[in-house]
Order: C-alpha cells, then sequence, then structure tokens
C-alpha cells in the first residue's frame, strides 16, 4: 500500500466548478447511459476527452476541444465524459489523470491513447491522421466494426470466460460459499432482451473482474436448464439480475443495463466490501487555526496544495513517493473522511501532482485545544506618576 501523510489545513479549497460543455456546443456530452449507443456501437470515429470540471488544465483545453469539435462536424466525432462525476466510465478506460483524450477507431473496445498536442489545430490534425489510418483499414478489408455481432449479441468487448457459468450443481459452492460479491444474470437463451444484454453483460464481467481484481464477480444461470436455483430465488422473468453477498439475504438489482452502469455499481459494492487502506507511515496530524494561517505556519505546504484562504478546515492525502496528492471535498465527517480514503484505497480517488514536485517543509506548531481563539488582553498602565502638559486636566482622561 502507498504511503499517505494525512493533513488537517486551516482552510478549505474553494471551487467554482460549472459544467465544461454544453448543448450550444458541437461536443457531444457523454454518460454511462448514452456511451455505449454513441460511441460503442458506432460506425464514426470518435475523439473522447476524460476531464474533471476543477482540473486547471482542463479548463484550459475547453476552447480547444471546443473549436476543433466544430472543425471536424460531420467528420469525426468529438466527445466529452466528466469522469469526476462518471467515474465508471473513467475507470473502464483506465483514466489516472486529467485531461485524458482516447481515439475510438476501428476497434471501438481497444481505444488508442491520444499523445498530441492541446491546441485545436493539433488535436484537429491528430484526428485527420486517424480517420486516413481508419480509412486505410478498411480498404485493405480489415475490420471496422466496433468488437462485438450487435445481431447475435455476442462480444462486446469482454471475453465470455469472465462471465461465470453457474448451474444447479456448483451454485452454492462457487456464490453462496464465496467471499466475493457477485452480481448474477439469469436468462433464457430465446429471451430477446437477455440477448440484448449478453454483450454488455460480457463486457461489464471484463472490466469488473479486471478493476475489482475479482472481488466482485458476474455470473449467469440459464434458467430454463437449472430450475432448481432459480425456483429457490423464485425467478418469474427474464433477465432477472441479482446480488449476492456472503451471509446476506440477495437483492435484486435494480440498476441500468449498460455495460456502464453494471460496472458502476460493481465498483461501488467493491468500494463498500474494500478493506479500510492500511496507512504504513503516517507523518505528522496537524490543524491550523485562522490565528496560525496569518502568521504563515504552514504557508509552504498551503501553496503547495493549492489551497488557503477560508473555510476551516480541509484534509488532503500525499503520496509521498510519488508527490501527488488529493484533498477531501465532501463533507468533513466521520462518514465523509471514510468514503475518501476508502476512494483511494481503490485507485478512484482524483489526485494532482504536488507544486513544485517536492515535498515542502513542515513546521512544528501548538497544537489546537479545540476552543475558540482569544485576542490578547491589552495591559493596563498606571499613570498616576506622570506630569502632564498644563494644557490637559488629567480628570478628563
Amino acid at each position: 500500500m502507498r504511503p499517505l501523510l494525512l493533513g488537517v489545513l486551516g482552510c478549505s479549497l474553494v471551487l467554482s466548478i460549472q459544467a465544461m460543455y454544453s448543448s450550444s456546443d458541437d461536443v457531444v456530452e457523454l454518460t454511462p447511459s448514452n456511451f455505449n449507443r454513441e460511441v460503442i456501437q458506432s460506425d464514426s470515429l470518435w475523439l473522447v476527452e476524460f476531464y474533471a470540471p476543477w482540473c486547471g488544465h482542463c479548463q484550459n483545453l475547453a476552447p480547444e476541444w471546443k473549436k476543433a469539435a466544430t472543425a471536424l462536424k460531420g467528420i469525426v466525432k468529438v466527445g466529452a465524459v466528466d469522469a469526476d462525476q462518471h467515474k465508471s466510465l473513467g475507470g473502464q478506460y483506465s483514466v489516472r489523470g486529467f485531461p485524458t483524450i482516447k481515439i475510438f477507431g476501428a476497434n471501438k473496445n481497444k481505444p488508442e491513447e491520444y499523445q498530441g498536442g492541446r491546441s485545436s489545430q493539433a488535436i484537429v490534425d491528430g484526428a485527420m491522421n486517424a480517420l486516413r489510418s481508419l480509412v486505410k483499414d478498411r480498404l485493405s478489408g480489415k475490420s471496422g466494426s466496433s468488437g462485438y455481432n450487435k445481431q447475435s449479441g455476442g462480444g462486446g468487448g469482454g471475453s465470455k470466460k469472465d462471465v461465470v457459468e453457474l448451474t444447479d450443481d456448483n451454485f452454492d459452492k462457487m456464490v453462496l460459499e464465496s467471499n466475493d460479491v457477485w452480481m448474477v444474470e439469469f436468462f433464457a437463451p430465446w429471451c430477446g432482451h437477455c440477448k440484448n444484454l449478453e454483450p454488455e453483460w460480457t463486457a461489464a464481467a471484463t472490466a469488473v473482474k479486471e478493476q475489482t481484481k475479482g472481488k466482485v464477480r458476474l455470473g449467469a444461470v440459464d434458467a430454463t436448464v437449472h430450475q432448481v436455483v432459480s425456483s429457490r430465488y423464485g425467478i418469474r422473468g427474464f433477465p432477472t439480475i441479482k446480488i449476492f453477498r456472503k451471509g446476506e439475504e440477495p437483492e435484486d438489482y435494480q440498476g441500468g443495463r449498460t455495460r456502464g452502469d453494471i460496472i458502476e455499481k460493481a465498483l461501488d459494492m467493491f468500494s463498500e466490501n474494500a478493506p479500510p487502506p492500511e496507512l504504513l507511515e503516517v507523518n505528522e496530524l496537524f490543524l491550523i487555526t485562522k490565528t496560525l494561517t496569518i502568521h504563515g505556519a504552514q504557508m509552504e505546504l498551503e501553496a503547495s496544495l493549492g489551497i488557503g484562504g477560508f473555510g476551516y478546515p480541509a484534509m488532503a492525502a500525499i503520496n509521498t513517493r510519488k508527490m501527488k496528492f488529493a484533498l477531501l471535498r465532501g463533507s468533513f465527517s466521520e462518514t465523509g473522511i471514510h468514503e475518501f480514503l476508502r476512494e483511494l484505497s481503490v485507485g478512484r480517488g482524483s489526485t494532482a501532482t504536488l507544486g513544485g514536485g517536492t515535498m515542502p517543509k513542515i513546521y512544528s506548531v501548538e497544537p489546537w485545544d479545540g476552543k475558540d481563539g482569544q485576542l490578547p488582553v491589552e495591559e493596563d498602565y498606571d499613570l498616576s506618576d506622570v506630569d502632564l502638559d498644563d494644557d490637559f486636566d488629567k480628570d478628563e482622561l
């Protein structure tokens, strides 16, 4: 586990977050609910930016991205994903920093990383180069499909072996006796909705297996064959998806049926069941009150983290090896801090590089006693033995 430095700082980061893109732009806003339809099932070439609204580099890129989208309109599709809000999509495509730009070309399920410049001209040039490569592949007879057969419902960017085939014989041992969390689909081969779900379930199974290290698993039961287990759980319609946790009653999955929806639910369950992060190296915990901030007790640290001003307190987790940090942006409560650390422990937290690339000096200060600050008391001075000018009357003082 990476070493973390936790600091409770006497100020908070005030963010003015607005939508980066709007319906008036030529940039298509992508979410888990429309990503599969717009991008994966599309024959078009797509450039997709994964961003976070609070990211300065993303804010700088936005006007250039919009210009490029307008220039490429009708030629190459340009989209954007708020990966801070839609973490499942960012996780699905291994987004680790912002902004990340990926090119979805011939094989939509294996996008390429865009490595070019961030000006509108460089983005357009990169898109046209990718488009020429796509056309060349098609002329040579290479497949330009999105990676699965839409008619049969097979494929979908994942491996069918990642969907565990469950039966009357192996269900109890595989699922009920397992310490892993299971999402199980009960299906019928003749069911049209089941056929539509198959590529989404398959793709989600592969992504979830990789991102949870096998701690959340996806399985499938042919309910027309394995009627014992299907009857046990009262399966009446298809497909039915149930969630199994060891020692608990199964619950019905009520979420969406796209791979993004399924992955998001799986990652949420993984985060809930993940053990608390082990802190191998915890350095000094410190609190900066307003008085200490005024006197500049930890100004170097505040500057490195890009915080300061007002709003007490704030929390930062720092990886001293990689010089990366994350800020608590949720509620400053036991629950908020707990969720903040869990997100970091499973690699889902948003991080940034420490300002200056080095760890600033941390100054020792007196610990806060939990009481409100007090103004210094003015000393009383005895002026009885002071000679005053004749122009002043002592009684008027």
